[in-house]
């Protein structure tokens, strides 16, 4: 007779479950008006999924397993929850064309994260290709949370296909993102700067709360871009 035994794994994949559960309800949420709900618990999904990963590290039981239940928690909670949010909060009045629109994360992150896992060699990686599914959405829902108020004003609403747009085209293109950093006084002493600018990011995280975190990934998507380009034509000097 076969005993019930306990691994590891089931740490980490018990917060990949939390994430999955948090963009489900923020689903339901969002279908019942519950718009500002709907936001935080995308904000939630995504604590869950940093923590899933940290424990993973930590109990060493990182497998191909949790990797495909990752992918599969994000595009709940990072693809679909955010798309339905869009089109609830916005999209919604354009019909058809409206729904286009707001399943272009949705779909631009399923790529995003099956371009992921084919490309995945080991558990560890120094940088994305192509923006993280968890970043774009938490972008539009930190832009959702502080911005709309039973409506957007006219200077947001200029704003939201464009958002939408390069957010979606990021997610797919070959623009590198640096990965979290793993904090020690090693790292901390390699990469002084970094860690500087995660502390002012943290202050304005406190300060501005939501907003703060819309302005945070503008900046590092904004940043992003402007990386790959200098690389880029420095490298055609280069050659």
């Amino acid at each position: 007779m076969n005993r019930f035994r306990i691994t590891p794994s089931v740490i980490p994949n018990l917060f990949t479950a939390m994430n999955m559960f948090s963009g489900f309800f923020s689903i339901i949420s969002a279908s019942q008006g519950n718009y500002t709900y709907a936001g935080w618990l995308i904000i939630i999904a995504a604590i869950f999924d940093t923590l899933d990963g940290f424990m993973a590290r930590l109990t060493k039981s990182s497998s191909e397993l949790g990797v495909e239940l990752d992918s599969l928690s994000d595009i709940i909670s990072f693809g679909a929850a955010p798309s339905f949010l869009l089109y609830t909060t916005y999209f919604f009045q354009f019909e058809t064309f409206g729904v286009i629109l707001s399943s272009l994360p949705l779909i631009a992150g399923g790529f995003r994260l099956a371009r992921f896992n084919v490309q995945l060699v080991g558990f560890d990686k120094k940088y994305f290709t192509g923006l993280p599914i968890p970043a774009s959405a938490l972008t539009i829902v930190s832009f959702i949370l502080s911005f709309y108020n039973g409506g957007f004003g006219e200077t947001e609403k200029q704003l939201i296909i464009p958002i939408v747009l390069i957010l979606s085209f990021l997610m797919v293109s070959k623009v590198k993102y640096d990965t979290l950093p793993k904090f020690s006084l090693k790292e901390i002493k390699k990469y002084p700067l970094i860690y500087i600018a995660y502390f002012i990011a943290l202050l304005i995280l406190i300060i501005y709360t939501v907003k703060g975190l819309f302005f945070i990934f503008v900046f590092m998507i904004v940043f992003g871009i402007f990386r790959q380009i200098f690389k880029y034509f420095s490298n055609k000097k280069v050659e």
